[in-house]
Order: C-alpha cells, then sequence, then structure tokens
C-alpha cells in the first residue's frame, strides 16, 4: 500500500522545470523574487512533481512571473 500512495504523490518533472530553463531562472531566483513566503523547499517540491496545495502552487507562479517578467500562469506549470 505505500507504494501506491508514493505514485499518486510523485507525479514527475512539471512543466515549470522547462519554463525556468528557457528563462535561465534557478531555484534562488524565484525565492528571490517572490513576495509571499516561497521557500527553496516549495520550489524544489514543485520542480520534482510533489503535490502542492493550490495555494503553494500560486505562489510559484507568481514568483516565476515576477522573475522571468511575463505573466506565466500556474496552471501552464504543473500537469496535475
Amino acid at each position: 500500500m505505500p507504494e501506491e500512495e508514493e505514485i499518486e504523490r510523485n507525479l514527475g518533472v512539471q512543466p515549470l522545470v522547462e519554463v525556468m530553463f528557457r528563462h535561465g531562472l534557478k531555484p534562488q531566483d524565484l525565492v528571490e523574487a517572490s513576495t509571499e513566503q516561497l521557500t527553496h523547499k516549495m520550489v524544489a517540491r514543485a520542480c520534482k512533481g510533489r503535490r502542492l496545495t493550490p495555494k503553494a502552487k500560486a505562489k510559484v507562479g507568481a514568483a516565476l512571473s515576477a522573475a522571468a517578467g511575463e505573466v506565466v500562469r500556474a496552471s501552464d506549470l504543473f500537469n496535475y
């Protein structure tokens, strides 16, 4: 049973990683650009495909938009 739960939580590399790469951004850049309480751990979890709360996904999306200088919707960054 624990293996099934692990499969559901780990959703693989997310589109967020490709967008960050395209803009030359590192997780540190998102943390610095965030005006909210965004942590390195939240960004790492988002990139790995761990499920985030809608609020955490919005924080990551807002930070990426600020760091990239263009509007990026959170729904474009995650495939779940």
